[in-house]
């Protein structure tokens, strides 16, 4: 279903065995000062060959068609010799039809990566083993970020990558490192693929689809009706969050929506400013500041 909808959004669209992700990769150390730079440019290069050149679904994809996603991983602490705490910040884009702008899907930081990697070695993955914490990190994050694709081209598309990312959970939940398991805190990988998978949050996976795909989209054409499908979607978004409050989900949706929201609805009518306020930033209270901000313009 991907496939079809984003196609259109090419005149030139050259068909291609292309694979799913175009993964930008950094690897920085800002507060290291012993290791040898020359692992880290490696690691780089090792993690963003694994992302690009891996076949993640069984569906064809073209060279235009592929994800637009950039890791920043920031090494924090050596544990031990090729051993590293880090905090990785994780992007997605999606591309909006009939535009050059592209509307971010995801953007989190994850601060329990534990890294064991050895300059030069290769990076295995199997769907139904561990191989290595960091495959492990990185197969969970690109099924994430292809699911949430899916999910805003068409309703719940995601289900069937969120569900192999729920299974390297599952693998990794006696795994001594944190962020696999329930008890690790409640804004974590479990927590995240626990919503995304979770039918009380059913609402939240159809407002993806309604922002993105009756919304955004429609806008080129249709600038009014795709802000108001917009609006709807934060409907769909409250009713979710009243029957499940404080959900790690509304704050993966806020925290990468709310400058678009502003810019989105800072050219509505005053109707649809006050009621846009008035919904996102009952869920999304830590950034009502900014919300007001669709007052001033």
């Amino acid at each position: 279903m991907r496939k079809l909808f984003l196609i259109i959004f090419s005149f030139a669209a050259t068909i291609a065995n292309a694979q799913e992700l175009n993964c930008s990769v950094q690897v920085i150390t800002p507060q290291l000062q012993t290791a040898d730079p020359k692992i880290f440019d490696d690691m780089k290069k090792t993690i963003t060959e694994f992302m690009n050149n891996r076949k993640w679904t069984g569906d064809t994809y073209a060279q235009n068609e592929r994800i637009e996603c950039t890791f920043l991983i920031s090494i924090t602490k050596e544990l031990a010799a090729d051993k590293y705490q880090a905090q990785v910040t994780i992007q997605s884009n999606r591309p909006v039809f009939n535009s050059g702008y592209n509307s971010t899907l995801f953007n989190w930081v994850d601060k329990d990566w534990t890294i064991e990697y050895a300059q030069y070695q290769t990076l295995d993955f199997n769907e139904n083993t561990v191989t290595s914490e960091l495959s492990s990190l990185l197969a969970y994050y690109a099924y994430v970020l292809i699911g949430l694709d899916y999910d805003s081209f068409s309703p719940k598309g995601g289900t069937p990558y969120f569900a192999k990312a729920q299974n390297i959970v599952n693998l990794n939940s006696n795994a001594a490192t944190k962020g696999w398991k329930a008890v690790d805190g409640t804004r974590n990988r479990y927590w995240l693929i626990e919503n995304l998978m979770n039918a009380k949050y059913d609402n939240g996976r159809m407002a993806i689809y309604k922002y993105h795909r009756e919304g955004m989209d429609k806008m080129y054409d249709d600038i009014e009706n795709g802000r108001k499908a917009i609006l709807s979607s934060f409907s769909l978004l409250d009713k979710m969050n009243q029957d499940n409050p404080n959900s790690m989900f509304i704050i993966i949706f806020f925290t990468a929506k709310v400058d678009e929201i502003v810019n989105i609805f800072s050219q509505a009518p005053p109707l649809e400013k006050t009621q846009t306020i008035n919904l996102v930033s009952k869920m999304d209270a830590a950034n009502s500041s900014k919300y007001q901000k669709i007052l001033k313009q």
